[in-house]
């Protein structure tokens, strides 16, 4: 199983659009960062047929360490969550790409 990077990612995009990688760059980071301060304020966000991301609040919990048997306090936080969508579902379990965008092959051809 391979695994891709952001920059692979942003040349692929460049490569089907004709833009420049600086400009898919800026794009993709700023799209990432969004997301981030989205869920650090507590939002949902739905991204039909890929998934959403959400945040959990998890509560303070008494843990134990395996070692000494010791009894901790854990305390409570935040963490975020995502949730499959159906497309992205579809297309991991039969393992066929995503057709291409209709407005990715327009900014291709112009």
């Amino acid at each position: 199983m391979a695994t891709v990077t952001k920059k692979e990612l942003v040349e692929r995009l460049a490569d089907q659009t004709g833009l420049k990688r600086q400009d898919v760059r800026r794009v993709v980071q700023g799209f990432l960062d969004e997301v981030i301060n989205e869920l650090s304020r507590g939002n949902r966000l739905e991204f039909r047929d890929f998934g959403i991301f959400d945040v959990r609040e998890r509560a303070e919990r008494i843990a134990q360490n395996p070692k000494t048997l010791e009894r901790v306090t854990v305390p409570a936080k935040r963490t975020a969550r995502f949730r499959v969508g159906r497309l992205m579902k579809e297309c991991v379990d039969t393992g066929t790409p995503v057709p291409a965008s209709a407005e990715l092959t327009a900014a291709a051809e112009a």
